[in-house]
């Protein structure tokens, strides 16, 4: 199974400029292939860095795919750090010349001298016409010799240069990266993730039922905390989607019979859209009301685009206000069930009152939280929303 790295090259995003959304789509196709991924790395426009990145990364992977620094700038690196890397001079392609002026053509202008530039590709790389833009990608062949430790021996691999811009970077992995890399490496098993989503319970106490699980193989089963969530991560890979699926399947199954109504959904479920199906289902209206939350709680609601949240209104509360205005509400709107929370923030420590009405009675919280107070925001409301779940599928 071959083992990729990826890498994304610009200093704008090194410096937190715009966001590197390429990382995480090519990962996630790798990953479909049944590619392991070792690293992921962003480095800066500089010719030797990026060289000597690549070169550390053609030690440990035999598929190393690089974003970015294509274009047709002095500031664009990549074609020389990849031949540097490689070992090799730059070479002027002609036929990339034409496909570049015609497509520069397309925009009604003509071709620049400098963008000559992405006409060149290291010496012995197999060009790839980019169908979408104006610098063309290319693909270098590798050997190296790891001569200790767990790969010793001739690894043979491939460095593949891609466009930074997002849609012309998924156009040419689909079009032709995915299927090279068929080819060459012979792919033919799968990796596939489920994720079961968890409320109501810490990532330590979740960690003390399945941690033997986590310890597993293949599946690997992973845990990622959010605030007021905690999602847990399946991952299995095989020859075969069913042989996959049914191993998911084994481990879902004693997952959800350790930690029960914990869980609340999986993949693309949200909290906020499971709440409000099982509110429906018990034939609730509801009504919400938060202060000291910024709407939160009311954005997280809303983003159901659910017919049974008949209002969500925000207010100024002091300390033991929540349960006369929770009331008034639920009344004003004629609902069945009226969610309330106050949050009253504290140096050191957060405090929330959490109310909840419905026809079969009233339920508090008073919720603590003690990490930074941002943090807090994003908590509460989640916390809250699960109250009312577990209230609603009871």
């Amino acid at each position: 199974m071959p083992a990729a790295e990826i890498i994304t090259i610009g200093t704008e995003i090194l410096l937190g400029e715009i966001v590197d959304t390429n990382t995480r789509y090519i990962a996630r196709n790798l990953r479909d292939l049944g590619v392991d991924i070792y690293r992921t790395i962003t480095i800066g426009d500089n010719v030797q860095r990026i060289a000597q990145t690549i070169r550390d990364s053609m030690l440990r992977a035999e598929i190393i795919i690089t974003t970015g620094g294509l274009g047709p700038t002095v500031d664009d690196p990549t074609r020389e750090a990849v031949a540097i890397a490689a070992g090799v001079e730059t070479e002027f392609r002609e036929n990339l010349w034409e496909q570049i002026a015609k497509r520069v053509t397309l925009y009604g202008r003509k071709p620049s001298e400098n963008q000559k530039r992405q006409a060149y590709v290291p010496q012995g790389a197999i060009g790839l016409e980019n169908t979408v833009g104006t610098a063309p990608c290319f693909i270098v062949e590798y050997e190296v010799l790891i001569p200790l430790g767990e790969g010793k021996g001739v690894r043979k691999g491939a460095i593949i240069s891609l466009p930074g811009v997002p849609r012309e970077m998924e156009t040419m992995l689909h079009k032709d990266v995915i299927p090279y890399l068929q080819e060459r490496f012979t792919l033919d098993e799968i990796i596939k993730v489920r994720v079961l989503h968890t409320s109501g319970m810490g990532e330590g106490s979740i960690d003390e039922k399945i941690g033997d699980l986590e310890e597993l193989q293949n599946p690997t089963v992973g845990l990622a905390a959010h605030t007021g969530v905690v999602d847990i991560r399946l991952t299995a890979k095989g020859k075969t989607e069913e042989g996959v699926n049914g191993m998911l399947a084994e481990v879902e199954a004693d997952i959800r019979q350790r930690l029960g109504s914990v869980i609340f959904g999986t993949d693309q479920d949200t909290l906020a859209g499971v709440t409000l199906d099982a509110v429906e289902k018990r034939g609730w209206k509801v009504v919400t009301l938060e202060s000291g939350l910024d709407g939160r709680l009311s954005r997280l609601l809303r983003k159901a685009e659910h017919p049974n949240l008949l209002a969500t209104e925000n207010a100024t509360l002091a300390q033991g206000a929540l349960q006369a205005a929770l009331r008034e509400l639920r009344e004003k709107h004629n609902a069945e069930a009226a969610l309330g929370i106050a949050f009253f923030p504290g140096e050191g420590e957060q405090r929330a009152e959490v109310l909840l009405i419905t026809p079969d009675g009233e339920k508090s919280r008073d919720l603590r939280y003690g990490g930074h107070p941002q943090n807090a925001l994003s908590w509460a409301p989640n916390i809250a929303i699960n109250i009312l779940r577990r209230a609603a599928e009871e």
